[in-house]
């Protein structure tokens, strides 16, 4: 499970990684991984 982890935080930029827990134990990982943009609005430098 460690190592799973670590992946998950090593393979993001910007982004969350939420563990799910039950009975005391991690059942589940995930991750939610954002893209930054240089400007807001521009994709491919045209706007919107």
């Amino acid at each position: 499970m460690e190592q799973v982890v670590r992946e998950a935080l090593s393979s993001i930029r910007f982004g969350t990684v939420t563990l799910v827990v039950q009975d005391g134990r991690v059942i589940q990982v995930d991750k939610s991984e954002k893209i930054r943009l240089n400007k807001v609005g521009y994709v491919d430098g045209s706007g919107i």
